[in-house]
């Protein structure tokens, strides 16, 4: 009996990957690096003639990819329906084929989606800035345009003095950033939703829910469409490297900036996290402890979300100011921060079927919301 090999494409929006060869039901496959950029990791693709037979899909060279611990103990993301995101069995073997992930696999269907990630299409970014807009006290601008012509969309609303910016997926591959902007949208522009409405009255709100369109309609993990990136662009960002960066900073700095979070993924720590800006020359123990006490309520208010692990902190004067976070804090005076959420599983609460996921990440950005109604409250005591 002669079995049809499967068929495997990324020929699409955020598509990646290499077909070294094919034998039936098995591949082998690599990533592509990210235009004029080292940066691999992030793949997408489709395989099809898979009905019923076991995949089995090994992606070699991965000691060379961008961040080799973000493999072990990591389970890829596959769906069928492209809207339910499971996890495939996958097993990493640092000692074969310059390290080498194993994913094994039977649809039930014909067609299957593999993904480093749950991806964020531009299409649904199109339509959750869409409506957003159309929600009542919401005002869209138009920051800027990137280097292969896309918008850089941003979406304000608010009547408050305290000015707070959020935004997200400056390293495209991290789309459970825009899963998280998802959520925090739907509690801004809900009008029954308290959290939002507090937020409004108290804040003016500014929300970029995607920082690198050209990265991630690319499939790039870190940069944009010339390889930059753009979380090292903050202190010089230029109209011919880092548009994106130089729109954003250019509009903040006519709001100004009291409390901001940029929204990020970290292939490595399975666990969610937050990356202050201790190290910057401005740094006062006032402006870190408002940054802590932020920390402490979202400690205290998720179980999702924990201190113990992390990033190590800056020492005093050596932060890097090319950082949006170290940026903002040290040109606005801001409480800056950097959430982190796992491309793996949160190991303190673990999740067999999907892992981290856009479900979790949605319900997340209600939390981080929500501690920021408490923040801003006045202090007890």
């Amino acid at each position: 009996m002669i079995t049809s090999d499967i068929k495997i494409d990324a020929a699409f929006d955020s598509g990646n990957i290499e077909v070294v060869s094919v034998d039936g039901a098995t591949a082998h496959l690599r990533i592509s690096h990210d235009r004029n950029s080292e940066f691999a990791q992030w793949f997408h693709f489709r395989v099809s003639g898979a009905a019923g037979r076991e995949l089995v899909l090994t992606i070699d060279q991965l000691a060379d990819s961008a961040y080799p611990e973000g493999w072990p103990g990591y389970n890829a993301c596959v769906s069928e329906d492209r809207q339910y995101w499971g996890r495939a069995q996958s097993s990493y073997d640092k000692s074969a084929g310059n390290g080498t992930l194993t994913i094994r696999y039977t649809p039930a269907s014909d067609i299957a989606w593999f993904a480093y990630f749950a991806p964020y299409s531009i299409e649904r970014h199109d339509d959750l800035v869409a409506a957003a807009a159309c929600s009542e006290g919401v005002d869209y601008r138009r920051l800027g345009e990137t280097l292969d012509g896309r918008t850089v969309d941003c979406l304000e609303m608010g009547e408050g003095e305290t000015q707070v910016w959020f935004y997200a997926r400056q390293h495209p591959g991290e789309s459970m950033a825009e899963w998280w902007m998802e959520g925090a949208l739907e509690v801004l522009t809900d009008p029954a939703d308290v959290v939002g409405r507090v937020l409004r009255q108290k804040c003016r709100l500014h929300v970029v829910p995607n920082c690198n369109p050209d990265g991630s309609f690319r499939g790039h993990l870190r940069t944009n469409a010339d390889g930059v990136n753009l979380n090292r662009e903050w202190a010089e960002p230029s109209a011919e490297k880092s548009p994106e960066v130089l729109a954003i900073r250019n509009a903040m700095d006519e709001s100004g900036v009291d409390f901001a979070m940029d929204v990020h993924g970290d292939e490595a720590i399975a666990a969610v996290f937050l990356a202050g800006f201790e190290g910057i020359p401005s740094w006062t123990d006032e402006q870190g402890e408002r940054m802590y006490r932020y920390q402490r309520i979202l400690e205290r208010r998720t179980p999702d979300f924990q201190t113990a692990k992390g990033y190590p902190k800056s020492a005093p004067g050596k932060a890097n100011l090319t950082i949006s976070t170290n940026q903002v804090a040290e040109r606005f005076g801001a409480t800056a921060m950097t959430l982190e959420m796992p491309f793996k599983d949160n190991d303190d609460w673990p999740d067999t079927e999907q892992g981290w996921s856009p479900e979790r990440s949605k319900m997340l950005a209600r939390e981080c919301l929500a501690a920021l109604v408490e923040w801003l409250e006045p202090e007890e005591g």
